[in-house]
């Protein structure tokens, strides 16, 4: 048998070199529940994956960069995840972060960029983690990891501050109490405290960590207005 995958010769029932099963099964409904039950497992999985990160962000970040990157679910589809579950909380209670408020005072390109963010705040969150990540590699610097490590770590953490989110909009959903004005805050704090935590148990690098968040916020802000006004030059 040849494998299908990578066109190298078979002699089990998988691939020596790429792990390719020989043969496919059937996608039926046995194979659906699998699938289910291998994303939702305890041991692994989205929710292996959150109650680490809640319990010990420092040691999963560090496991999955360094050791073993098969027990967590992958960062870039955590952090979308975690953002389409607060989106879907968000519409589905009609329930909005306030600290992201902007009004429509003209049809400038970055206006309307700003729009979308207040829009879309899960997904604005990844735009704003690029930028933060730039001022985590600047400050923490001497811890070695490289740009693409930290956005790793960002996919994680963020994700969790998504998922915070999302448990204030429904709780207020639910009780009609106003909850999601601490949300903001409550996720604030988590960023501040796994960030500081990845990097070491330091008063200086929870500092950092607020710094850096700060300074992210920032630079996503003056590089849309700049795009923006890029745009708008082109336009007209």
């Amino acid at each position: 048998m040849i494998c299908k995958n990578c066109n190298n010769e078979l002699h089990s029932k998988y691939c020596p070199d790429c792990g390719q099963s020989a043969e496919l099964k059937r996608i039926d409904g046995h194979y659906i529940i699998h699938e289910i039950e291998h994303v939702l497992h305890f041991e692994r999985g989205i929710f292996f994956t959150i109650k680490e990160l809640c319990l010990r962000p420092r040691l999963t970040i560090e496991t999955f960069i360094k050791e073993d990157r098969s027990r967590l679910v992958k960062p870039v589809i955590f952090i979308i995840f975690t953002s389409l579950i607060y989106t879907l909380s968000e519409h589905f209670f009609h329930l909005k972060l306030s600290y992201m408020n902007f009004e429509r005072v003209d049809d400038s390109s970055f206006n309307k960029i700003f729009i979308w963010m207040q829009e879309h705040y899960g997904y604005a969150n990844i735009l704003i983690g690029i930028f933060i990540a730039i001022w985590i590699k600047i400050l923490f610097r001497k811890h070695g990891y490289n740009y693409f490590e930290i956005l790793v770590m960002l996919c994680y953490t963020v994700g969790i501050q998504m998922l915070l989110s999302s448990l204030f909009v429904i709780a207020e959903g639910v009780t009609g109490l106003g909850l999601v004005k601490f949300a903001g805050l409550f996720g604030i704090i988590y960023l501040i405290w796994a960030i500081g935590e990845f990097f070491g148990r330091k008063p200086m690098n929870y500092f950092k960590a607020l710094v850096s968040m700060v300074l992210g916020n920032i630079t996503t802000f003056i590089m849309i207005i700049l795009f923006g006004l890029i745009i708008d030059v082109i336009i007209h």
